[in-house]
């Protein structure tokens, strides 16, 4: 579904992603791993087309996509839910949502798109509790999960997540990781997850690419990750296992 094939990506004079490439297989959890620093949100914000490579293809579903404006990707099916959420504060859960459907709203789809919002609703039956609340007034788990709802709008083939359990209390973060098992499973949803947790991100993941300073340095499927000792001695030492 995805392809990423040497894509470098620079900063100015800064080589933030050297010769980075990874696949995504449709019906997939891929998860990215790495330290603070490592350029995994680079990668993501590249995908989703608000940053240029310099070298190197990205490919999804046969697509040249490394040229594609960002409304365009998400057009294609891609929706990138960014690192700290970024809910529009002064609205409410609903009108946020809405939003996320400006890809493929029109008069006569009316209908549809409150049908997504219902079934938006039963996947996070909380926000539909909330959904005239501002969304700035709702606790971190809870705009995380309006921030995944509000990306599911676009009814995306390949949902980007970039670290979904930051900031959030442990019970909310299993219960963050149960939902993108969950959209997976039931939905078919292709999921590429950069998360700092890294034991928790290859318990739910199929397979696993680690991140080092810009260069992918392992890659495999992610219970081999798992048990690798040099993966476990710099990346999943000090990690709570949020395990589901």
């Amino acid at each position: 579904m995805l392809i990423l094939k040497n894509v470098d990506i620079f900063y100015g004079k800064i080589h933030a992603i050297k010769r980075v490439s990874l696949h995504v297989n449709k019906g997939e959890i891929v998860t990215l791993i790495g330290s603070n620093g490592a350029g995994k949100t680079t990668l993501l914000r590249t995908i989703s087309g608000l940053i240029r490579s310099t070298n190197g293809s990205l490919v999804f579903d046969n697509l040249d996509i490394s040229k594609q404006s960002p409304d365009t990707i998400v057009k294609k099916g891609i929706s990138h839910v960014p690192e700290g959420r970024l809910v529009f504060k002064p609205l409410n859960v609903e009108d946020n949502l809405l939003l996320g459907s400006f890809n493929w709203y029109s008069f006569k789809n009316r209908s549809e798109i409150k049908n997504d919002v219902e079934m938006i609703y039963s996947i996070f039956p909380i926000l539909k509790k909330r959904k005239k609340q501002l969304a700035g007034t709702l606790s971190g788990g809870e705009q995380q999960m309006l921030a995944i709802g509000r990306a599911l709008m676009a009814r995306p083939k390949l949902l980007l997540l970039d670290e979904p359990s930051m900031g959030l209390a442990p019970i909310v973060i299993k219960e963050i990781f149960k939902y993108i098992v969950e959209l997976r499973n039931t939905f078919g949803l292709t999921v590429l997850l950069i998360e700092q947790n890294a034991r928790s991100a290859l318990r739910i993941a199929h397979t696993g690419y680690v991140l080092e300073t810009g260069r992918i340095i392992l890659q495999g499927p992610a219970e081999d990750l798992l048990l690798n000792k040099d993966v476990q001695r710099a990346y999943l030492g000090r990690d709570v296992d949020y395990e589901i």
